[in-house]
């Protein structure tokens, strides 16, 4: 007899459970579509600060004389840096803070060569309007070819991207030669829970990528920026 009791024990836990399942199943869809409804887009846009904070080296002896003028902007869409595409449907938009990612890339420049620049040293770096200064020794400018941060969510993901190209180009006032390089670079990663601060640090990263890479081709000698060798 106990056996048959079981039995009929068991035949009637199946109704439950699968009631229970049912429920659970039906919670975590109404969790999922409250989540889609806070996550729409509203068009609404947010400015991303793409400096990186570089740990301070020793001044160096030779007080070369640095001038960044902001980077020329040659981008298609000046509107924006860039979107993210909700999954309920909908776009939010990103730009630098300041709205001109010319003036962002050469504050991050001066800061990345004024904290810990060529061979780790700390050099004499400040930014200035196109033309206003004819004092320095190195005259640097540019042009912002792409510089974007995008990101797309799925169910359960998002992926974020970024990408920027950039042409450096530095004057050596004393002898007029020029350097010129173009740097170039993409990142991405794919997030569960995404955060702003996803596309923020990625195209920071993305930036200062570029900047090591212009650093890495580059040396400064005789108080003038030179092709390293």
């Amino acid at each position: 007899m106990s056996g048959k009791r079981s039995m009929v024990y068991a035949r009637e836990e199946e109704p439950v459970k699968l009631v229970m399942m049912r429920q659970v199943m039906g919670l975590g869809l109404i969790g999922l579509m409250l989540m889609g409804a806070g996550c729409a887009g509203k068009g609404d846009t947010r400015l991303l600060d793409v400096r990186t904070p570089v740990p301070a080296s020793a001044a160096q002896g030779d007080q070369v004389t640095i001038v960044i003028e902001p980077f020329e902007d040659r981008r298609a869409d000046k509107s924006r840096v860039g979107m993210r595409s909700h999954l309920w449907g909908g776009e939010t938009y990103f730009n630098v803070t300041g709205e001109r990612p010319g003036d962002a890339i050469a504050q991050a420049l001066a800061e990345r060569l004024k904290n810990r620049g060529w061979r780790d040293r700390a050099w004499n770096v400040r930014v200035a309007p196109a033309g206003s200064v004819a004092d320095a020794d190195i005259l640097i400018s540019g042009q912002v070819n792409e510089f974007s941060a995008n990101a797309k969510s799925r169910v359960f993901s998002t992926v974020v991207t970024a990408s920027s190209k950039m042409t450096v180009q530095a004057r050596n006032l004393g002898d007029k030669s020029m350097t010129t390089r173009t740097v170039e670079g993409a990142q991405s990663r794919t997030v569960f829970w995404f955060d702003e601060a996803d596309v923020q640090e990625l195209l920071a990263a993305t930036l200062q990528d570029g900047i090591n890479r212009f650093i890495s081709d580059t040396t400064i000698e005789q108080r003038a920026l030179r092709a390293a060798h």
